[in-house]
């Protein structure tokens, strides 16, 4: 009997950090669907303040930033759709996100993005990871 009340006992313990997880997942997801919606309309300013303190000092402007992710983060850039397909922890404060997108081409990619949880709460994304969907036909 104390062998199946242990195992019960974990799985509720568990199930209220799933809730707050829950939480941080949805959260994180906002951001970056945040940040390509800014990118759809040339928002620099938005989809800079998306982006983790480390990427923004690399950057140092919301000007530079776009004109990074114009050049090399085209898909991004210009997302013709996407969807967020899964949220995987990463570490203690960390998240990454599976982000389906198809280009302005109708080209099909796959984008793996990283997050941190910020000292206020706040998730900012710290990286980004693109490369064409297998199968992909250009």
């Amino acid at each position: 009997m104390r062998a199946i009340l242990i195992p019960v006992a974990l799985c509720l313990g568990l199930s209220s950090a799933h809730a707050a997880d829950e939480a941080a997942r949805t959260q994180a997801k906002a951001t970056v669907e945040r940040q390509i919606e800014a990118f759809r309309r040339d928002d620099a300013a938005t989809a800079y303040a998306q982006a983790a303190p480390a990427i923004q000092g690399m950057f140092t402007s919301p000007d530079n930033f776009i004109a990074m992710v114009r050049q090399g983060y085209a898909a991004v850039y210009r997302a013709r759709s996407f969807s967020v397909d899964r949220v995987e922890d990463v570490g203690e404060d960390g998240l990454a996100l599976g982000v389906k997108l198809q280009d302005a081409e109708g080209v099909d990619w796959m984008a793996l993005y990283s997050l941190e949880k910020q000292p206020d709460g706040a998730w900012r994304i710290s990286g980004c990871q693109l490369v064409k969907a297998p199968g992909s036909n250009a």
